[in-house]
């Protein structure tokens, strides 16, 4: 559940079992040591039984009666804090066990999209991770309940396989974070379609890395994804920040079909604004049919050979 080379020690000691090493070292007695810092008697107890933490102030008291560095003390403290932040940590993870277990992960380990590991703990805080989330409910509240405001409102609640699909449109945005696109620009996107539909035609062997280039100049971010098994989606577009995204997954391995889906996403992208997600193939609540035949027409447009 470590992240590589992280060391998290099975145990951590409260600061206060080495005040009090010290204060034996010292032969001082707790009264003594509490008039000495000025801190009231009860406080100091509550350290040396691990029941308070240290704070800076008390760090700088201590380190004038001991000859301690207020560093040490400090550490001392942040170590153990997040050794207990940690161990709390651990019930987070059960708890999302069972939600885990709804996800295809052999399928995404083989992808590449989660890391190997061995136990379903591991598993499923590499998914976490994967989603940037720090509970598993945060999952439901961004993909189903729609409390995230971004330029899109997506729920995923009536899909047939939400935990997949989700899957496979994150591992879509993190591909988009790793490129770099200028600002979009509406009208150099329009002229980059009339260049991409000559690249349809030639259809080079670096076709999609071309492709790929011509939009991002344009201010459109395009990847590829792998399509998974319970989220057969051949497409989709929606906007991260000022940024619009086409994902395509080539599902049906066709040129026509993979170019008429990015000229139909591209049409979502010019007719229908920010605040709408479109996947293709999937049954969604925010599914819009009259939309859907728009973007088709405007795919026809630019697929249809002369």
């Amino acid at each position: 559940m470590a992240l590589p080379n992280q060391y998290h020690p099975q145990s951590r000691p409260h600061p206060g079992e080495s005040l009090a090493e010290k204060l034996d070292e010292m032969e001082m007695g707790v009264n003594e040591f509490a008039l000495r810092t000025c801190k009231p008697e009860k406080t100091i107890i509550a350290v040396l039984k691990g029941k308070s933490s240290i704070t800076p102030d008390m760090a700088v008291a201590f380190e004038r009666v001991t000859s301690i560095p207020v560093s040490f003390w400090l550490n001392h403290q942040q170590v153990y804090d997040e050794f207990i932040a940690r161990n709390k940590y651990k019930t987070v993870i059960t708890a999302a066990i069972p939600w885990a277990k709804r996800f295809p992960l052999a399928e995404m380990i083989r992808l590449g999209w989660l890391p190997k590991e061995r136990t379903i703990e591991e598993k499923t805080v590499s998914l976490l991770q994967f989603f940037g989330l720090a509970k598993h409910e945060a999952w439901d509240e961004y993909y189903c309940k729609q409390n995230l405001q971004t330029a899109f409102r997506i729920t995923l609640t009536h899909t047939k396989d939400p935990h997949a699909i989700s899957a496979w449109l994150r591992r879509g945005e993190l591909q988009a974070n790793a490129l770099y696109a200028e600002p979009y620009n509406e009208g150099k996107f329009k002229e980059a379609l009339r260049e991409i539909r000559t690249l349809m035609v030639r259809h080079p062997d670096e076709c999609f890395e071309t492709l790929q280039q011509i939009c991002c100049e344009a201010g459109v971010k395009v990847v590829r994804t792998p399509c998974i098994k319970r989220a057969p989606i051949n497409g989709a577009t929606r906007w991260i920040g000022d940024a619009p995204l086409i994902q395509i997954s080539g599902h049906f391995k066709r040129n026509d079909v993979f170019w008429f889906t990015f000229f139909h996403e591209a049409g979502h992208i010019l007719l229908h604004g920010k605040k709408g997600i479109f996947l293709e193939d999937v049954n969604f609540v925010a599914r819009d049919e009259v939309k859907e035949q728009e973007a088709n027409a405007f795919a026809i447009r630019y697929t249809r050979l002369a």
